[in-house]
């Protein structure tokens, strides 16, 4: 379970309130609520008059021998029932499509808030989780409002109701009834408040579930290439049986809980008949108004045991509305300041970068520092590259550029402003980002690359195309830049997944460029290609690239050695051969001499 920073209240905690959430989400719909709320007093007030209606017919109907009297009776209760499924069937209507809608707005919100949220928020919560959480609570809370609270609603009118037509009926027996009822109310209380946790349990357990596939499927390569399918089936497996091991001892609970209301209901139902048969053999009651009698504390017996079912409904949806809270409750770490106006990025940024006496650790790895007092300034139009070993600090350098994360103490400069003073979204237009790892979204050739400008032209996102030497082979593909590309790109080798990732770079624009190893997945011949293409990119911008081969980047303007997290040295490529240092040493590894 990930760490959210949310705050627990203490025992109300245990019950229903987080199901506020959903109030916020009904509220412009109001006027349908009301309307449901009509419909579901008209046929509860009708499923009443049954009652009423079934005392004349047995009273002035059965027992006087009354035929036009008994028809005028049946008459009329075949209106009531009329007027009670038409009030039925609009109150279904209006309640359904507010389960729908409002489930509709909550996944929107949710997933509206998700896309504000920090990288560092993802690097604890598991995606399939999120996923388990965006989609399985939201079908929680859609069932609460589309039946589950309609339902309990009715059944309460039907109780309160049922109530007041029985001490109209019968005080004796009303009094009887009154004091059974703390003794059917007990269970519901004791055993829901444990059904609610059981239910965020048995939602986790479907998050670990969903998490697993997630996460195997999106690496079935590398699980078939190491033979790892009966492991992940048996984990699978594990996950499974532990989902429906807590789901199981739920359910349990929850037929216990209505077991229980039914058994205490009903017999006390039976005790009513024995003691109103008493009352009516010796004709201080009459047959009708036992008739009704039994009819009323039916129905007040049923309304309890559908309250007690739905409670378990509203207790699962319960869980779920918390988890959601959690997400919604979840603040974006990175942010654009608070108090003045955001800095905005000039018309034509020059891209002059400065970092003064920039540290940073990674939250999840507290006390280790990916970089260590680190100053460097770069020059508009200058082209650098960043060396040095595994976990230099390399790749966590070009995260603080796009402010994924913020400086632990320093601060980073573009054009002489605070990168702390943009709003995070006016920042990032000012880099255009190749990641080593391509990312390929499961849509056309075109939408990839105008990923970072959707209003561009086809024209442009071709041309785009052509500068990354990417052309080749779009134009072999079935439909050219309109060919559906699959999930990640499958379609694709790494090398073309890289050079259309180089054309969403070149179609954005921006004025510095990153460049994460931008040819690692390139043979011998795309490379020379590409790196054509990105010598022709970087003309114009400030380029920083991330370089493990070497030959890349002797040619740049200068390069940056890094290790653990320091600059250790600089300069050009002959001048650091010359120097004998760290760069030297990678080179003489990668060059063979």
């Amino acid at each position: 379970m990930s760490k959210i920073q949310y705050t627990h209240h203490s025992s109300a905690s245990k019950e229903l309130h987080h199901l506020d959430l959903l109030w916020r989400y009904l509220k412009p719909y109001r006027w349908r609520i009301g309307a449901a709320a009509c419909a579901l007093v008209i046929a509860a007030g009708s499923v009443l008059a049954i009652g009423q209606g079934l005392r004349l017919v047995i009273d002035q109907g059965l027992a006087r021998g009354d035929a036009g009297l008994l028809d005028k009776a049946l008459l009329g209760l075949l209106a009531v029932v009329t007027a009670m499924a038409a009030a039925t069937y609009y109150r279904a209507s209006l309640v359904t499509w507010l389960g729908e809608r409002v489930t509709a707005d909550i996944r929107r919100s949710v997933f509206d808030h998700l896309l504000a949220l920090s990288p560092a928020f993802f690097d604890e919560l598991r995606t399939g989780e999120i996923i388990s959480r965006l989609t399985n609570d939201t079908m929680l809370l859609e069932v609460v409002v589309s039946s589950s609270a309609s339902f309990a609603l009715r059944n309460l009118l039907l109780l309160i109701g049922g109530l007041v037509m029985l001490g109209f009926t019968s005080l004796k027996l009303t009094l009887f009834v009154l004091f059974g009822i703390p003794v059917v109310v007990v269970p519901i209380i004791a055993l829901g408040r444990r059904v609610r946790g059981l239910s965020r349990q048995s939602q986790d357990r479907v998050a670990d579930v969903a998490a697993y596939v997630d996460e195997t499927l999106h690496e079935i390569r590398t699980v078939q290439a190491y033979s790892h399918e009966e492991h992940d089936r048996a984990q699978f497996g594990a996950r499974v049986e532990a989902q429906f091991g807590t789901a199981r001892t739920r359910l349990k609970t929850r037929a216990q809980m209505i077991a229980s209301v039914l058994f205490l209901a009903f017999s006390g139902i039976g005790a009513i008949l024995w003691i109103g048969g008493h009352d009516v053999a010796a004709g201080r009651l009459s047959g009708g108004a036992l008739s009704a009698f039994v009819f009323y504390a039916v129905l007040v017996a049923g309304a309890v045991g559908a309250i007690a079912e739905m409670m378990g409904d509203l207790h699962r949806a319960a869980g779920a509305a918390e988890r959601l809270m959690e997400l919604l409750a979840s603040t974006p770490t990175i942010a654009a300041p608070g108090g003045w106006a955001p800095a905005k990025l000039p018309v034509s940024s020059q891209g002059r970068l400065t970092l003064n006496s920039v540290s940073f650790s990674y939250p999840t790895r507290s006390g280790s520092l990916a970089l260590n007092q680190l100053s460097l300034s770069i020059a508009p139009g200058e082209k650098v590259a960043l060396v040095g070993p595994s976990g230099a600090g390399k790749t966590t350098l070009f995260q603080l550029l796009l402010r994924f994360y913020d400086p632990s103490t320093g601060a980073i400069y573009l054009d002489g402003q605070d990168l702390r003073n943009f709003d995070p979204n006016e920042l990032r237009n000012a880099f255009a980002l190749v990641p080593q790892e391509p990312v390929i979204f499961a849509t056309t050739v075109a939408e990839n690359v105008r990923y970072a400008r959707p209003e561009a032209l086809d024209t442009e996102v071709i041309t785009a195309c052509q500068a990354a030497y990417a052309w080749e082979f779009i134009s072999e593909l079935p439909q050219g830049i309109h060919t559906e590309l699959g999930e990640r790109g499958v379609r694709l080798s790494g090398g073309q997944r890289q050079r259309l990732a180089i054309a969403r770079a070149v179609l954005a624009q921006r004025p510095i460029l990153l460049l994460d190893e931008a040819t690692s997945s390139l043979d011998a011949e795309s490379e020379r290609l590409v790196q054509r293409a990105i010598d022709a990119l970087m003309h114009d911008h400030t380029t920083l690239i991330i370089a493990h081969r070497l030959a890349t980047v002797q040619n740049v303007d200068r390069i940056i050695v890094l290790d653990h997290g320091r600059i250790i040295e600089q300069g050009t490529h002959a001048g650091l051969m010359t120097a004998g240092g760290l760069y030297a040493k990678l080179a003489a590894l990668q060059f063979g001499f």
